[in-house]
Parts: structure tokens; C-alpha cells; sequence
């Protein structure tokens, strides 16, 4: 059986090395792939053209300025000279913000009068929008507290103000607040599974259309090892994905694994069953490598997009939320997220890591008992 199971699996291996296209799906789309989603698919406002129209020119307004343009979050782009050019730059997108300060601001300020200033967000990015909003308010309201103290202080009482309620505020696990933390060790999930499902779904199939099948068919290789031998280069290659992500995943954005690799190898090779089973699966039920593709992407369209690896989960809706148990990809990203991030164990990952195991377990016994080593 080993000699036999050995020659499938070399046969399978040279198909693969001899298919430059198949290669690049599997090591260079992961590479871009971890590029594009832990470079520009970023939830981090930075820099953000901020458009300023300060009609007072004090001392304090520029302080004001130079605050906002101290914070990351805004870069100072334009200096306007009236309400209509901030929102004409906004309109065509030059500045996503726009500042107005109004005349007589410092001498307000300095008279112990309160002064309202003008912000005005683009709100055609709603994510974008909200933290710009968020970090405005900050921004103002240390400003204000800035100008209270220096108030208090000219009067020989800065040590009588004290604010009413003080939070203390940590962050766990990614204190800088960093999207490429939380990206890319879900990149993992997403690429074994995307890698899987596709080039396993066409195995079968391709062999079917190139006519080689038949050549299989009437050797004495049995159907259990020609399914290992067809499944056990794709093993191999998810294997090498997750190790390429993870090292350049600190290597080009610095993730920190807190946790134990060895025990994301483990829980990655009990996940890659579900994508090997599905991929299997559909080129039971498919007639050419178009059908394959098509049903792949039929399946793993709601799994990116329902497993929380672009949108958090509890905020969906609750029907939703419910119908997000179906995709194994939610399970998997709370293991990786939790190892990688977390530094998290068996135990407290045990839920998810059951809900993998059985998940694979039934995938793949219903795609094995629907293989048969046939050409129907």
C-alpha cells in the first residue's frame, strides 16, 4: 500500500510543480495577499487631510492648529480662507476635514468665555468618519482642559482643578491599536482555507478533464489511497502557507505571538481537514474545473465575510449571528486570533477547537463516502 499511496502522491507533486500557475496560487497570492490586507486594508486613521480656516490669527488658534496637527490623526493640507474652498476641497475629496476657527477666538478665550469652533468630516467613509470624530473630540477636549489650567494657573489656583471623574483606561493584547495585528493572523484561516477548497476541488476534476482518470482507474490503486495520495500534497502546502504568513507576519509588521506555535500547527492541521473535505466534496459533485471554481467561491464568500475577519460578529444582526455558527472559519479565527494575540491555551480554547474537530469530521466522512474511484 505504501509504494502505491507514494507513487500517487509523487505523481500529484510533479502535476503541481509542473503547473506554474498552481504554484503562484500557492506561495506568491499569499504574499500579496498579506501585503494588501495588513498594508491597505487598515481600520487605522492616519493622516487625514484636514483643510484649516483661521479667521482670528492669534496665538491661540495656531496653538490650536499646531495640536491637531501634532495628533496622528490629521495632517494639516490646506490653509482656506473661506467656508466655501473647505467644502469645495471636501466635496472633491482633497481634505476629508476641515476646521474653522472664528474671529475674536483668543480674546474669547482670554476674557474666560466660552468659543465654539467649526469641524466639518467627510462622512462618505462612516469607519473613517467615526474615529476622526472620536479623535476630534479628544483633541478639543484637551485643549480645553489646556486652557482651564492656564486659567486657573494666572489666579494662583492650578492646584484646585482637579477633574471630577478620572478613567484609567488600558489596552490588552494590542495596545498600539494596530490593524495589522488583528489582519493578519486571520490571513491564516483565510489563505488555508481559500488554497484548499480551490486547488483540492479541481484535483479530481482536472483529472477527469484531461482524460487521465481513466489511466488511474485501471491500476491497482484503491480509492482510499488515491484520495491520500491526491490530499496529502495540499497538506503539505497548507502547512507551508501558515509557516510563511506567521514569519512574515513578524517580519514585515512586527505581529507578537504570545502564544505556543506548536499548538497553532496542531489546531491549523485539524482545521485544514474542513477545507481539504470541502474541496474534496465539490469535485465529487462537479463536471469541470469552472463548476469547481464557481462552487468554491459559492462557499467561501460567506465564510470571509461571516466568520469576523472584516466584520465583528456581535455586530451583526442576532439571526445573523446565529447563522455564523455554520461557517467553520469563525472557529478557526478565534483559535489563531487567541494564540497569536492572546497567548491563549487548550483550555481556553477548547469550545472552538471541539467545534473544529467536528465540523472536519463530518465534512470530510461525507466527502469520502461520496468518493468513489469511477468516472461517474
Amino acid at each position: 500500500m505504501t509504494g502505491r499511496l507514494m507513487a500517487i502522491v509523487r505523481k500529484e507533486f510533479i502535476h503541481i510543480l509542473r503547473d506554474p500557475r498552481t504554484l503562484m496560487v500557492s506561495f506568491v497570492m499569499p504574499l500579496i495577499m498579506l501585503v494588501l490586507l495588513g498594508v491597505a486594508a487598515t481600520t487605522d486613521v492616519r493622516n487625514m487631510p484636514l483643510a484649516v480656516w483661521d479667521q482670528d490669527k492669534s496665538a491661540a488658534s495656531r496653538q490650536l492648529i499646531e495640536a491637531y496637527g501634532a495628533a496622528d490623526y490629521f495632517k494639516l493640507a490646506y490653509d482656506a480662507d473661506s467656508g466655501a474652498q473647505i467644502e469645495q476641497l471636501i466635496t472633491t475629496g482633497e481634505a476629508q476635514a476641515g476646521l474653522t476657527i472664528p474671529p475674536n477666538f483668543g480674546a474669547d478665550l482670554a476674557a474666560g468665555r466660552s468659543v465654539e469652533v467649526r469641524l466639518v468630516i467627510d462622512g462618505s467613509d462612516p469607519t473613517l468618519a467615526q474615529t476622526a470624530l472620536a479623535a476630534a473630540t479628544q483633541l478639543g477636549q484637551a485643549q480645553s482642559v489646556r486652557v482651564v489650567t492656564e486659567r486657573l494657573a494666572t489666579k494662583g489656583q492650578a492646584g484646585a482643578f482637579t477633574m471630577p471623574i478620572a478613567v484609567q483606561a488600558q489596552v490588552w493584547y494590542n495596545p498600539d491599536l494596530r490593524s495589522a495585528y488583528y489582519m493578519v493572523p486571520a490571513l491564516i484561516g483565510i489563505i488555508m482555507m481559500f488554497q484548499c477548497v480551490v486547488l483540492t476541488s479541481t484535483a479530481i476534476v482536472r483529472e477527469r478533464e484531461r482524460g487521465t482518470i481513466e489511466q488511474l482507474i485501471v491500476t491497482p490503486v484503491r480509492s482510499s489511497e488515491l484520495l491520500l495520495g491526491k490530499l496529502a500534497p495540499y497538506v503539505l502546502l497548507g502547512f507551508l502557507d501558515t509557516l510563511e504568513i506567521l514569519v512574515l507576519g513578524v517580519l514585515l509588521f512586527g505581529v507578537p505571538i504570545a502564544g505556543s506555535v506548536p499548538l497553532l500547527l496542531a489546531c491549523a492541521a485539524l482545521f485544514l481537514i474542513t477545507p481539504l473535505g470541502i474541496g474534496l466534496l465539490i469535485s465529487t459533485v462537479s463536471k469541470s474545473q469552472q463548476e469547481a471554481m464557481l462552487l468554491s467561491l459559492f462557499f467561501l464568500l460567506p465564510n470571509i465575510f461571516l466568520s469576523g475577519f472584516f466584520f465583528p460578529i456581535a455586530a451583526m444582526p442576532t439571526w445573523l449571528q446565529a447563522i455564523t455558527y455554520a461557517f467553520p472559519l469563525r472557529y478557526f479565527l478565534t483559535i489563531v486570533r487567541g494564540i497569536i494575540l492572546k497567548g491563549a491555551g487548550v483550555t481556553e480554547l477548547l469550545p472552538a477547537i471541539l467545534a473544529t474537530a467536528v465540523y472536519g469530521l463530518v465534512v470530510m466522512t461525507i466527502a469520502t463516502r461520496r468518493f468513489h474511484k469511477r468516472l461517474d
